[in-house]
C-alpha cells in the first residue's frame, strides 16, 4: 500500500521565468532543484499551473522540460495559460503539458485542497 502524496490535492503555480527574483539561470536552477525534489520524495501535486512569465518553461529550449516532462509522466496535469503562450508568441512552441485558459486553471484551484504559488 503506498501514501497518498502530501500534495496529492495541491496546485502549483509558476508566474515567472524560474523560482524566486533573481539572475533567470538561478531562478532555473532553484526551480529544477525543487522539482528534482519532489519527484525523488513522490511529493507530486495534482496540478501545476503556468501563467505569465511561467509559460516560458514549457516551451522548446526550457532547462526545466526534463523534469516537467517526468512529472506529466508520473499524472501531474500541467496547465499552460493559452492568452499568455500568444501574447509572447510561443504557442507553437509548448513541449509539454496541456494548452488551456484561464477557466481551467480557476478550476484546478477550486478543486485543490492547497494552492502554492512559486
Amino acid at each position: 500500500m503506498s501514501k497518498e502524496s502530501p500534495l496529492a490535492n495541491a496546485v502549483i503555480l509558476i508566474t515567472r521565468d524560474g523560482m524566486g527574483s533573481a539572475d533567470v539561470t538561478l531562478q532555473h536552477k532553484l526551480l529544477i532543484t525543487y522539482l528534482s525534489l519532489l519527484l525523488d520524495n513522490g511529493s507530486l501535486p495534482d496540478a501545476i499551473c503556468f501563467y505569465t512569465d511561467g509559460v516560458k518553461l514549457v516551451v522548446e529550449g526550457s532547462p526545466l522540460l526534463e523534469r516537467l516532462a517526468q512529472m506529466e509522466e508520473k499524472g501531474v496535469r500541467l496547465i499552460i495559460c493559452s492568452t499568455c503562450l500568444h501574447y509572447f508568441g510561443l504557442t507553437d512552441k509548448v513541449r509539454v503539458g496541456i494548452v488551456g485558459g484561464m477557466p481551467d486553471i480557476i478550476e484546478a484551484q477550486t478543486r485543490a485542497g492547497k494552492v502554492i504559488t512559486l
